[in-house]
């Protein structure tokens, strides 16, 4: 019986959170938690001349806000000297050599000169003691793999998504292991920790499938049995290039759809639809049905696009899905959600006004910051300005408004304040006036919201209060009657 599979995510910390590594992140969980695994977080953080903390910390937020958590975590720094120490042993096998050509440090990564570079003959052929002598000198020196160059087969793979890949030996040049100043390049670090860390299985994005030839012969030199590989396809914009943090900006940030007011289980389930599928209809799934559906046959080939505008940043697939997820979550935990937007509006709501309000909005929202745009009639002590002709009613004119407003205002200021009390009050109303429901219930919506499109007329009226909507009404009436008065 096969062990539980060790998978891993390994995000560099010299950005924020891109989605695609999110969605390799849900992925890497998703496994794990299907097979009963462990799902290590890994920072590659070996890179410090481009290593940021805010980039760390926003790495940190986006995974913690997508609340799925992990089993292990560790640091690549806290690690060069594993990374060192495995790459001299593939030096004392015979499998790497030092190379003297001077290059800079940020060089070190790169093959010498133009075209397709394999190898420096003159480094590469250097007898040991000299190569040794020369670095006793004080030399400095890149440590590179040697590469077969004859008479060995291909390298493969079975990728668990695209399936068989070779390349062969000729084609993969002498990378470097160690950089001339010792820290290890991202090959050596990458596959030291995975074998000292026993990962099983390495689930990534689809550009990194060409380093993985150069990954197994760097196991096969230190004697380990590679992993298990499955490359992800990549996320593209709309006009087919790579979704990437420098031409497309915060729209490929996670933390930028929690701060519009994404739920995070709603975003997770969004992203898992870009590349996989159940192989159902199903596109709506808890945390819980992803899990029991996840596998890498459900995994598609082709790229997935992440359809955005520059006049609407996401996707209409994930605010479709978010608006679903915030129709369905409990009242009380809407509520709780949606209090942070509120307040950072610059507003104040007593805890249960606001589970009134969050009952009437629920329907009306498709993102959590939008409480605040179609409901701050609730929150304001004075509505925001409105146009005056939208108090009136179509077919009826502003006499008929004023004279509604002043009738209403004479229900509201005695009635009780409750949806049935309210409903048969202004509905009697309306009967006297011998008008339309609906041309008394419009004039009495706008005067109190400040618009045509509210919230159902009776429990708005409710949740706001006798005095809030005598005071709206007031100066609806003010609007409408003519200057000379």
């Amino acid at each position: 019986m096969s062990s539980p599979p060790r998978v891993r995510f390994a995000p560099s910390p010299t950005g924020f959170l891109h989605i695609g590594s999110a969605r390799t992140f849900i992925f890497n969980w998703l496994y794990a938690r299907h097979n009963h695994g462990t799902l290590v977080l890994r920072i590659d953080d070996t890179d410090v001349d481009r290593n940021t903390q805010a980039s760390l910390d926003s790495i940190f937020e986006g995974l913690k806000w997508l609340d799925l958590g992990w089993d292990e975590e560790y640091h690549q720094s806290d690690r060069l000297q594993l990374h060192q120490e495995m790459a001299w042993g593939i030096l004392e096998r015979g499998l790497a050599y030092r190379d003297f050509t001077p290059a800079g440090s940020s060089a070190d990564e790169r093959p010498h000169g133009e075209g397709a570079w394999l190898f420096n003959p003159g480094m590469r052929e250097l007898p040991p003691e000299e190569s040794q002598r020369r670095a006793d000198a004080g030399e400095p020196f890149v440590l590179r793999f040697r590469v077969p160059r004859a008479g060995d087969p291909p390298v493969q793979f079975k990728d668990g998504v695209y399936g068989l890949q070779s390349k062969e030996l000729a084609d993969i040049e002498d990378f470097a292991l160690l950089r001339s100043n010792g820290i290890p390049t991202y090959h050596m670090a990458s596959c030291a920790d995975d074998i000292d860390l026993h990962i099983s299985h390495i689930i990534r994005g689809q550009d990194h499938l060409t380093n993985t030839f150069k990954h197994i012969l760097i196991f096969q030199a230190l004697g380990a049995q590679p992993p298990q590989f499955a490359h992800l396809p990549l996320l593209l914009a709309p006009d087919g290039s790579k979704l990437s943090k420098r031409k497309h900006g915060p729209v490929v940030s996670v933390t930028t759809y929690r701060d519009a007011g994404f739920v995070p289980q709603a975003y997770v389930n969004f992203l898992c639809l870009l590349g996989w599928s159940p192989k159902d209809d199903r596109e709506k799934m808890s945390r819980e049905e992803l899990v029991a559906a996840f596998s890498f046959e459900g995994i598609n080939r082709d790229n997935a696009v992440v359809n955005f505008q520059e006049s609407d940043p996401f996707d209409p697939k994930a605010v479709w899905l978010n608006s679903e997820y915030i129709r369905a979550m409990a009242v009380e935990d809407l509520a709780a959600k949606l209090t942070p937007f509120v307040c950072a509006a610059g507003f104040s709501v007593e805890p249960d006004k606001m589970l009134a309000v969050t009952k009437l909005l629920r329907e009306r929202i498709r993102l959590l910051s939008e409480v605040t745009t179609v409901g701050d009639f609730f929150f304001r002590e004075e509505l925001a300005p409105y146009d005056p002709a939208e108090l009136i009613p179509q077919k009826g004119d502003a006499a008929q408004a004023l004279k509604v407003l002043q009738r209403a205002r004479g229900i509201l200021a005695t009635v009780e304040f409750t949806h049935d009390a309210l409903d048969a009050a202004l509905r009697g109303a309306a009967e006297e006036l011998k008008i339309k429901a609906g041309q008394m219930f419009q004039p009495i919506r706008v005067a109190v919201c400040g618009r045509k499109a509210a919230p159902p007329l009776f429990e708005t009226l409710e949740v706001l209060g006798r005095d809030s909507c005598l005071k709206r009404i007031d100066r609806a009436v003010e609007l409408l009657l003519p200057e000379e008065q």
